[in-house]
């Protein structure tokens, strides 16, 4: 199949109707190794807790003392707290479903299912901040390589200054460690990045073609060579064609495409969308595994010969190589992380700026005539 096609998948179970005995199955195996008490339990508890007093206390309450019309009033009320767990529990309906239609897509994929990772161990940009972070509704894929869709939030701040963040990603493991490079999606952007994180301008790299008019690409200051080589024109058409809308980060041995709508959904053109623009860039990365950092090489210095693989007259059996000659898989230290604008520091100068002016114009004022 060509690689520019999207990969070949089933999407029929996103949109088939599903069977309620199939479901309950379903969410009986997930409670069985989960921990604590499952969302119907807990949307029962707080019904009975709301309902029962309502019932037995309150309405016998206002009948003998207001009357008949506090009575109604009870009615009324009691029926929408009826109509509120209603809702509630339809929605719990309705996530369940939506777990086991994500598990069986899986399935028919040759994927897996996993409905929650508190706090997941992936070194990407966005799973480095805040609290309270966590992935769910995980589809993953161990063939040809390791391929993980998920939906993330995390929290920064805490009480009424708290604030909760909401991405999309997809990761996918490399077969070497890359320098970090970021193609931050211009299409995506408003005023300014839509990123967590933002980077020093020197270490931009614009790159020929149309592509800066879609991407702004970061890498490490001395890496830019290494950069034009993972990333040849081939690959830029590439992240052009199918990527536009995402971001990308490199990092350690891993690609990151971040979006800040969920990727994990029972939309099947999503789906569609998604597994072409893995299928994609996928073909290209047995080129990137053939990168290798020469500041590795110059770091560990020249091949040594242990003293006691020497023959007892002195004579090597081979020439030993002057050095190494392939540098072992891995990044050298200036390599393995951008450098990031220190945005407080711009914030203090501009508030500084905000109370000198004023003074200074005020100052000025006075010392004219």
């Amino acid at each position: 199949m060509p690689a520019s096609q999207p990969l070949a998948f089933d999407p029929r179970p996103l949109t088939d109707p599903v069977d309620p005995k199939a479901v309950s199955a379903f969410v009986r195996a997930a409670q069985s190794t989960r921990r604590g008490p499952s969302a119907g339990l807990i949307v029962g508890i707080v019904g009975g807790a709301i309902a029962l007093p309502v019932l037995l206390v309150l309405v016998p309450l206002l009948f003998t003392v207001v009357g008949p019309f506090a009575l109604l009033g009870a009615v009324v009320l009691g029926a929408l707290i009826a109509g509120i767990i209603a809702i509630i529990v339809s929605a719990q309906r309705r996530g369940r479903i939506a777990r086991y239609r994500l598990s069986t897509f899986a399935a028919a994929n040759n994927m897996t299912y996993i409905d929650r990772i508190d706090a997941p161990p992936l070194p990407g940009m966005i799973f480095q901040i805040g609290h309270s972070r966590r992935a769910d509704r995980i589809v993953r894929g161990l063939s040809p390589r390791f391929v993980e869709f998920g939906n993330y939030q995390y929290t920064t701040g805490s009480g009424e200054d708290s604030n909760t963040y909401n991405w999309g990603y997809i990761a996918v493991k490399l077969d070497v460690p890359l320098p970090n490079i970021v193609l931050d999606a211009l299409g995506n952007n408003s005023f300014r990045t839509n990123l967590p994180a933002a980077f020093r301008k020197d270490q931009r790299l614009s790159l020929e073609g149309d592509f800066d008019r879609y991407f702004s690409l970061y890498c490490p200051a001395g890496y830019e060579q290494d950069a034009l080589y993972l990333f040849t024109p081939d690959i830029l058409a590439r992240f052009i064609d199918h990527a536009a809308e995402l971001d990308v980060e490199i990092v350690d041995d891993w690609m990151f495409l971040y979006t800040k709508r969920k990727v994990s959904t029972l939309d099947p053109q999503t789906w569609a969308w998604l597994f072409g623009v893995v299928g994609a860039l996928m073909t290209k990365f047995d080129q990137w595994a053939r990168w290798r950092d020469d500041r590795l090489r110059a770091s560990h210095g020249p091949a040594a010969v242990p003293a006691a693989a020497a023959p007892a007259g002195g004579a090597l059996p081979f020439a030993a190589p002057a050095g190494m000659l392939t540098p072992p898989a891995g990044v050298a230290a200036p390599g393995r992380r951008l450098k990031r604008r220190r945005t407080w520091l711009i914030i203090v100068v501009a508030l500084v700026a905000l109370w000198i002016i004023p003074m200074f114009i005020t100052g000025v004022m006075n010392l004219l005539p």
